[in-house]
């Protein structure tokens, strides 16, 4: 749970700049290959995570339009991403305060408070694009690093990949 604005501020910057990290290693090709009949392909995965900014902080009570637009190309994905990151950080900045962390609100029929909420939304992401790499690397593509240095860093770095 957040406790203080600038610290969600702080962590969204860099979670948010992560999944650009991953977005940028997509192309137009790979986005709607599927592993399995029933699974998600890397563009309704991508178009999760988007949606997803708008529609938490819209139903936790902050003045954000849902955006609910399906992207098609990588270049869609990730522009729509950057406008709305940029908006999550700027829509709790000028909304809640760091006394208003603690203030209960109804979330998906619960009871979480507005910094568990910031939490919530970030490791959402996060959970997202772990599934995200692998669909990454099934499909033949780089993953990069986020919290570490990925298998190809750690080749390019002329060190031996952590088994």
């Amino acid at each position: 749970m957040f406790r203080k604005i600038a610290d969600f501020l702080e962590v969204w910057k860099y979670e948010s700049a992560g999944t650009i990290k991953l977005y940028k290693q997509l192309n137009n090709e790979v986005l709607d290959i599927k592993i399995y009949p029933e699974g998600r392909d890397l563009l309704r995965l991508a178009n999760h995570i988007n949606e997803t900014l708008t529609e938490m902080m819209h139903h936790a009570g902050l003045p954000i339009e849902e955006n609910n637009h399906k992207c098609t190309t990588v270049e869609e994905l990730i522009s729509q991403y950057q406008t709305d990151a940029n908006e999550v950080a700027k829509i709790v900045e000028a909304n809640w305060s760091d006394d208003h962390l603690e203030d209960i609100i109804k979330m998906y029929g619960m009871d979480w408070n507005k910094g568990t909420t910031l939490h919530i939304l970030v490791t959402h992401q996060t959970h997202h694009r772990g599934q995200f790499t692998v669909l990454m690397r099934q499909a033949g593509l780089k993953v990069p690093g986020v919290y570490g240095p990925s298998k190809e860093e750690w080749i390019a770095y002329g060190q031996e990949p952590l088994a």
